[in-house]
Parts: C-alpha cells; structure tokens; sequence
C-alpha cells in the first residue's frame, strides 16, 4: 500500500507560504534553517527527512517524515483526518456529513 496515495496533496511547501509581516517571514525563516540543520545532521535516520508544509485549504502547518529514496511519507502530523475535520469545522459545516458521506 503506497502511505502517499493517503494524503492530501494540497500542500504548499513553507517557503511557498505567503508572509503576513516581517516579524513572521524572520520566523520563518528559522524554522527552515533549523529544518535543513536537522536533515543534514540526520537526526532522524540517513534514510528519513522531516519537512514542513502549509495545508492550502486550513492554512496550518504539517510536519511529515518522508523517505528520502523513495518519498512515501512515513509520519504526519496532523493526520490527513485531522485537517479535513478542520477545514470542515471553518467552512460551517456538518462534520459529521462531510467526514463519513
């Protein structure tokens, strides 16, 4: 089963994200450096890398593990669940008809 066939792929990589102030684009600008740092350091395997990306739809950030060979995403947070629930909870609608219909 192919992990990335499950998630949403309405992503925006970070640097893609549009800036509301310079305060928060200096922000930003950090957590990237620190992303890269991370990978290059490899803390989390040779194999795996951590990326951030802005979900479009909820504007929230999502932090996923990925192979870097193969680039099937082995972890995400939030879950792709946890993002429609969201999106559906700020467009007003019924969750609960939206989720499981």
């Amino acid at each position: 089963m192919e992990i990335n066939s499950l998630y949403n792929q309405n992503l925006a990589p970070m640097n893609d994200a549009p800036h509301l102030n310079p305060e928060q684009a200096a922000q930003d600008r950090a957590v990237i450096t620190a992303l890269k740092a991370m990978n290059k350091a490899e803390l989390f395997g040779s194999d795996q890398e951590l990326t951030f990306l802005l979900d479009r739809d909820t504007q929230r950030i999502v932090v996923r593990l990925v192979d870097r060979k193969t680039k099937e995403v082995i972890r995400q947070v939030p879950s792709e669940y946890i993002l429609r629930a969201a999106a559906a909870l700020e467009s007003g609608k019924n969750l609960k008809t939206r989720m499981y219909t």
